[in-house]
């Protein structure tokens, strides 16, 4: 019997060979610009979403996947003789990705058991906590402990960004309470976390440069407890260099993903951020 196998969803933004080397299993979300649909990563790559986005005026829009594709990963587990399955997925707040999931183990019950975890945050949050449960199954963890260790990460979890724009979060319903961050300075550079599931507001800057200053202070200030952290970003050609203000900051690698067509069609081009792991 082989080990437990991972399963999570494309709004992980996880790079394809991490994905490769842990042998995570990814169900893609699908993306709608106006009634064309794609299927993320097979379908749409993330540099032909965003060339898309700057050369298309309407909005894209997302959609979870049925629960036949989760099935199609269960099953294959199955068939490889894995000893269970943890499916982690993006936020049930946000995302109807969980329910397909959960509907998809229960099809499956009389096959192979599959535990659901709901990681309560997106993108390169949701990358972390998959990184580290495929990771724990990898050295052979058994389906309860990777499960165990998925929800611990969780509570130790946090994602902090900066967007470039809110037209995106505010057309797309994701806004939640960051609404109150709208406002007449069309100017400002919104600053978001995810908390609780959901896309809260965590301030605003007038400059960008000022608005990538706040969320490296962040980091600073959790830097001697940080365990693992990722930067996200939406095609920002200033990545580099805030990556090298966060190398600096800690004491651990830092895993650079590009954020896709999933969450950078509520967060839009220019969303730039941090997820991290404390150690408690």
């Amino acid at each position: 019997m082989t080990s437990v196998h991972i399963v999570t969803d494309s709004s992980c933004d996880l790079p394809d060979a991490v994905i490769a080397d842990l042998n995570i299993k990814v169900v893609p979300l699908k993306i709608r610009f106006g009634d064309t649909e794609f299927i993320d990563r097979f379908e749409l790559t993330t540099d032909q979403f965003w060339e898309k986005c700057q050369s298309i005026d309407e909005l894209p829009s997302t959609a979870a996947p049925a629960p036949g594709a989760f099935v199609e990963q269960f099953q294959q587990a199955a068939e490889q003789g894995a000893a269970g399955v943890v499916a982690i997925v993006l936020s049930g707040e946000l995302s109807a990705t969980i329910e397909a999931a959960q509907q998809a183990a229960l099809m499956v019950k009389d096959e192979i058991e599959v535990t659901v975890v709901d990681s309560r945050t997106v993108t390169m949050g949701l990358g972390s906590i998959v990184v580290g449960a495929a990771t724990a199954a990898k050295s052979g963890a058994s389906a309860e402990e990777v499960a165990a260790h998925a929800l611990d990460c969780i509570e130790r979890t946090q994602v902090h960004a900066a967007l470039d724009t809110l037209e995106n979060l505010r057309k797309g319903g994701r806004i939640g309470a960051a609404g109150s961050l709208l406002g007449s300075m069309l100017s400002i550079k919104p600053l978001i976390e995810v908390r609780n599931g959901v896309v809260e507001p965590a301030g605003k800057q007038r400059t960008r440069g000022k608005a990538l200053n706040t969320l490296v202070a962040v980091v600073e200030e959790n830097a001697g407890q940080i365990e693992q952290i990722c930067v996200l970003h939406a095609a920002c050609e200033d990545v580099d260099a805030f990556v090298e203000k966060i190398k600096a900051a800690v004491n651990v690698d830092v895993l650079v993903g590009q954020v896709g067509p999933v969450v950078g069609a509520h967060a839009g081009i220019g969303t730039i951020g941090v997820a991290f792991q404390t150690a408690n």
